[in-house]
This record gives C-alpha cells, sequence and structure tokens, in this order.
C-alpha cells in the first residue's frame, strides 16, 4: 500500500468488486528456498480467495498453513509532469492494487472441483456464447487432469487497497494529466482517475 494516506482505499465492497472484475493476481508466500511467487485466477466466494496451482508450482506444497500475500494489480500508468499543466511537477506512476493477506489452508477435492466451476463460470458470463462446462469434456479427462494441480484458500485477515490516481492535485490537474494519459494509450486509468469516487 502506498505510504501517502490520500491513495488509501478503504471500501471492501468496491475492493471485492475490483478482484471479481480482475479474477487474476499474483500469490506470493516464503519457501524453504526463498520466496516465491505464482500468477493465479482466483475468485472471492464466502469471504475466501480461492485459487489452484499446478502441484509442480514451487509453492504449491508449502503453501498450507502458511501466511502469504495475494495481490491484484489493475490499470496503471506513466504520468509526465507536463501533462498537469502546472509548474513543479515530477514524473510519477498511477496506478490501483489491492492486497490481501492471511492464512492459506488447502481444499478438498470436492472444494477444488467447485472453485474451477464457479471460476470458469464466472469468466464463461462475461462472453456471448454458450458457456464451457466440464460436460464438454471426454470422460475421465477431467478426473485426470484434477491430479495435476491443488487448491488453496487465503483467509484475508487485511485488506490493503491503493488508488494512486493523482489526489493530491488540483481537479484541473486531473483532468489534464487524465486527458494525455489516455491519447498516449492508457484509457483504463484514466477513467479512474475522472471517477476518483469509485
Amino acid at each position: 500500500m502506498h505510504p501517502n494516506t490520500q491513495f488509501h482505499w478503504q471500501d471492501r465492497e468496491a475492493m471485492a468488486d475490483f478482484i471479481g472484475a480482475l479474477g487474476f493476481g499474483m500469490v506470493f508466500a516464503e519457501t524453504p528456498h526463498g520466496p516465491r511467487v505464482a500468477h493465479v485466477p482466483a475468485i472471492l466466494e464466502e469471504g475466501r480467495l480461492l485459487f489452484h496451482l499446478a502441484k509442480g508450482n514451487a509453492l504449491s506444497k508449502h503453501l498450507d498453513g502458511q501466511s502469504a500475500l495475494f495481490l491484484f494489480n489493475g490499470p496503471d500508468a506513466y504520468v509526465s509532469p507536463d501533462w498537469y499543466g502546472e509548474p513543479d511537477q515530477v514524473p510519477t506512476w498511477n496506478y490501483v492494487s489491492v492486497e490481501l493477506e492471511g492464512p492459506v489452508s488447502t481444499l478438498s477435492r470436492d472444494e477444488l472441483v467447485a472453485q474451477i466451476d464457479g471460476l470458469s463460470a464466472t469468466q464463461e458470463a462475461r462472453f456471448d456464447k454458450t458457456p464451457w462446462t466440464r460436460a464438454k469434456m471426454r470422460d475421465g479427462l477431467f478426473e485426470k487432469m484434477l491430479g495435476g494441480i491443488a487448491g488453496f484458500a487465503l483467509e484475508p485477515k487485511a485488506w490493503r487497497g491503493t488508488t494512486k490516481l493523482g489526489q493530491n492535485k488540483s481537479a484541473e490537474a486531473i483532468s489534464s494529466a487524465a486527458d494525455a494519459i489516455e491519447v498516449n494509450g492508457r484509457p483504463a486509468i484514466a477513467h479512474w482517475m475522472r471517477n476518483l469516487s469509485t
């Protein structure tokens, strides 16, 4: 989380919506071989963050019972000082992110299947097509593939959100920078800057 409290994001419901919209993040944890990270899809259900990893992943055999950090990165962009339209500015980077920290436990087989089904159903609902389900797989293949992954649940004890969007600047400077950022190919972060209340 950014040290400037102006950029702290406290709205858990909005952060949960942000996590749901992204559906993909990074889990960090300590292992006997040093810190490791894995990039994984995840879904929030009943207050827990559910995800799965390949059993061969360097984190898989070290997560159960350990505290971990899960990071969701949203849009970001470099901000040129010239874009504020005000003197004596410096370069910076605007971004949106949410960190969840807490203990991790292993999912049962049934919980893992439910996590996969829930994750795919959530993502498939975004498309204008008949949703994919496990029923489309040939008999026995899902069970075979299931043996290669491990499911986990992180119980968030800490939520840390950051919306660094120029809140320490004037409304005119934010608008000017957002316009320049959008012109330079980063419309998502420009949208966040124009809608600071979200």
